[in-house]
C-alpha cells in the first residue's frame, strides 16, 4: 500500500512530503502546475481493487503521477463502491490540506470516476460525490472531465 511512481519504483518519503517536495522542484523548473487526485476500483471476484493517483500536470508541458494500489476483500454495491472512491481521493487531498494553502498558485482538481450520464449506473452516486468534494472546498471533476480517476487510476488499477 505505499506509493510508486508510473514506472514502478517506490516513494520512499511521506506523501505529503514527497509532494511538496514535488511542488518545489516543478515550481522552482518554471512550469505552471495543476494536481488532480482521483481513484477508480475494479471488482475481481469477492476483491476490489482500488488505484489512487495523484497527477502532476505540467501546463503544455505534460505530466506524470504517482500511484497507491490496494486490494480489498468486500462486496459493496455500486453507490458504496463510488462513494469509497470518492472518499479515498478526498481524505488524500485533505491530508495535503497544508499544502494547498501554501501554494495557492498551484491548482487543485478532484475527479470522480462517475458518469454524468443518467443510464451509466455509476450515475447513481453523481450527488453524492459532488456534494461531498464540493462540500470540502474542492474543485469536482466528472467524467467526461476526470481524467485522472477514469483514465490514469484505471490503467494502474
Amino acid at each position: 500500500m505505499s506509493w510508486r511512481r508510473l514506472n514502478g519504483s517506490r516513494i520512499l518519503l511521506p506523501i505529503k512530503d514527497a509532494v511538496e517536495k514535488t511542488i518545489q522542484n516543478e515550481l522552482k523548473e518554471g512550469y505552471k502546475l495543476k494536481i488532480c487526485i482521483g481513484t477508480d476500483s475494479q471488482v475481481r471476484g469477492g476483491n476490489i481493487g482500488f488505484a489512487t493517483v495523484i497527477v502532476f500536470l505540467r501546463e503544455g508541458k505534460g505530466g506524470f503521477m504517482y500511484i497507491k494500489s490496494e486490494v480489498v476483500s468486500q462486496k459493496m454495491a455500486i453507490r458504496e463502491r463510488m462513494i469509497q472512491e470518492v472518499s479515498r481521493s478526498v481524505s488524500l487531498a485533505y491530508e495535503l490540506s497544508d499544502l494547498w494553502d501554501k501554494y495557492t498558485d498551484v491548482e487543485l482538481e478532484i475527479h470522480a470516476d462517475i458518469n454524468t450520464d443518467a443510464s451509466f449506473k455509476s450515475n447513481v452516486a453523481l450527488k453524492e460525490a459532488m456534494g461531498y468534494i464540493k462540500g470540502m472546498g474542492y474543485e469536482f471533476k466528472a467524467k467526461p472531465n476526470a481524467f485522472a480517476s477514469s483514465s490514469c487510476a484505471d490503467k494502474v488499477c
